[in-house]
């Protein structure tokens, strides 16, 4: 997964975003929070969760599927980069 390295930072913030949140559900029990509020919390994680695997999907069909990625021109990158978005689009 080199294509991981070159956005380590990137995932690693959100990692840490996740961790975040999954606490502040935590905490929301603990805290015997409404029900309502520990929900929109855990739909925020899975946001996040959702986002950070569609990125790294991305990568991964762009390092190692598509023949060039950054022009993408035979039918099958151009097939490739429609999966990617519908799958982006699926997971919001």
């Amino acid at each position: 997964m080199s294509h991981v390295f070159e956005d380590r930072k990137k995932i690693k913030s959100r990692i840490k975003r996740i961790k975040g949140q999954l606490e502040a559900v935590e905490r929301s029990l603990d805290e015997e929070k409404d029900c309502f509020s520990v929900l929109q919390t855990l739909s925020a994680c899975r946001g996040g969760l959702n986002g950070l695997m569609g990125e790294l999907i991305e990568g991964h069909v762009k390092e190692h599927v598509m023949k060039n990625p950054t022009a993408p021109k035979s039918p099958q990158d151009k097939s490739a980069l429609e999966l990617v978005k519908l799958m982006k689009t699926y997971w919001k």
